[in-house]
């Protein structure tokens, strides 16, 4: 098996134990066991379970941003990207809680431990919210005078609904629900108003 494959599997591995016990109840040493390989092999590539875990969440936010970088090469207007990127990095952070069970209660419990984590994301997903201000902004739909200020504001919004939106804390039951209040802040916050009227 290739070094690659190796670290995903003891990530993946590590994941799910740490989803049934938990961080404390979880061992390198039951890493190890349940992913068939020796202590020696999971030390080559962790020094430690703290490590592991950071791969974990590492892992969890690649695959968010895979999902919003799809949204985000669709062929839809500028706007609707916007729409559904914030539904997109909802939904994913809520499936990545939900899917990891008991690590859902460190993952909130130690948030400073999880922004170290994050900071690539964070950076990552400004600039992406970057992009398509800037597409908008090209094809004539949006108005935004600083674009790096516009994308950071929203990127930080998102983080602030992450946790309501986890448990189930707005009116909305569901996304479709909320979907044409999200829209409509969108095409507010963003849009000319003479090509798009009002709303």
């Amino acid at each position: 098996m290739s070094t690659v494959k190796t670290r995903a599997l003891l990530v993946d591995v590590a994941r799910q134990l740490f989803a049934k016990n938990g961080f404390e109840g979880t061992s390198m040493n039951d890493i190890a066991v349940h992913a068939n390989r020796g202590r020696r092999t999971l030390y080559t590539y962790f020094n430690s379970k703290e490590e592991i875990y950071f791969a974990v969440i590492q892992t969890e936010l690649e695959r968010l941003y895979e999902r919003m970088e799809e949204v985000a090469r669709k062929s839809i207007p500028p706007e609707e990207k916007m729409v559904q990127l914030i539904f997109a990095h909802l939904e994913v952070m809520k499936e990545a809680v939900y899917r990891n069970g008991n690590l859902r209660a460190e993952f909130f419990r130690d948030v400073w431990k999880v922004e170290s984590v994050r900071k690539t994301f964070d950076k990552n997903e400004i600039n992406l919210f970057r992009r398509i201000m800037n597409e908008g902004i090209d094809k004539g739909g949006f108005e935004i005078r600083n674009v790096r200020l516009a994308a950071e504001i929203m990127h930080y919004c998102l983080k602030g609904c992450e946790v309501p939106y986890i448990y189930g804390r707005y009116a909305a039951q569901n996304a479709e629900e909320l979907y044409p209040y999200v829209r409509g802040m969108v095409l507010k916050a963003f849009c000319r108003t003479p090509k798009y009227g009002k709303y």
